[in-house]
């Protein structure tokens, strides 16, 4: 793939565990910036997650339906090999709070140094979503059964998924 399609695609990766309204507001962005963006949604099998890979493909894809550009694909190993897969250079993160850096530029620096060709885009939370984290939001559903509340964290159509899932 040339270098200007490269610089076409954008990948935004993570857990998605699930997808909050921070992750949401990102990608909405970010699909904004690029020509395509690619939702890599990273399988770990030794860390334990709430939804399957295949339950957060169709959460993700469910709330992001409406934004043409976007598409939710799998990924193991390396977040910049799977970037590199799909001829993509471009890695997009977002950062919450001022901590966030911290750790973001750790990864990135590794990440530069598994493949210095492929470059991290970050984009830095609006301050109503800086709080919010998917372990803050499974604190939240597991304490309180008002939906209203859950609504300020995570987009309605994740709610009826969560509640399911924080029973089981």
């Amino acid at each position: 793939m040339n270098e200007s399609n490269e610089r076409r695609v954008a990948v935004y990766t993570g857990s998605f565990d699930p997808i909050t309204l921070g992750h949401l507001h990102i990608i909405h962005r970010a699909s904004r910036l690029f020509e395509s963006l690619v939702i890599g949604i990273g399988i770990n099998a030794e860390k334990g997650s709430l939804f399957s890979p295949q339950q957060r493909r169709e959460l993700v894809r469910t709330v992001t339906k409406d934004i043409e550009n976007v598409r939710v694909e799998f990924f193991e190993g390396l977040a910049v090999d799977f970037v590199r897969s799909l001829g993509s250079r471009l890695m997009v993160r977002g950062i919450r709070p001022m901590t966030d850096i911290a750790g973001e530029f750790t990864m990135m620096m590794a990440n530069r140094q598994l493949d210095e060709d492929v470059e991290t885009v970050f984009l830095m939370a609006d301050e109503r979503f800086s709080h919010v984290s998917s372990s803050l939001l499974k604190q939240i559903a597991s304490v309180s059964d008002d939906d209203e509340q859950l609504a300020k964290f995570v987009p309605r159509e994740i709610i009826a998924p969560l509640r399911i899932q924080m029973r089981t």
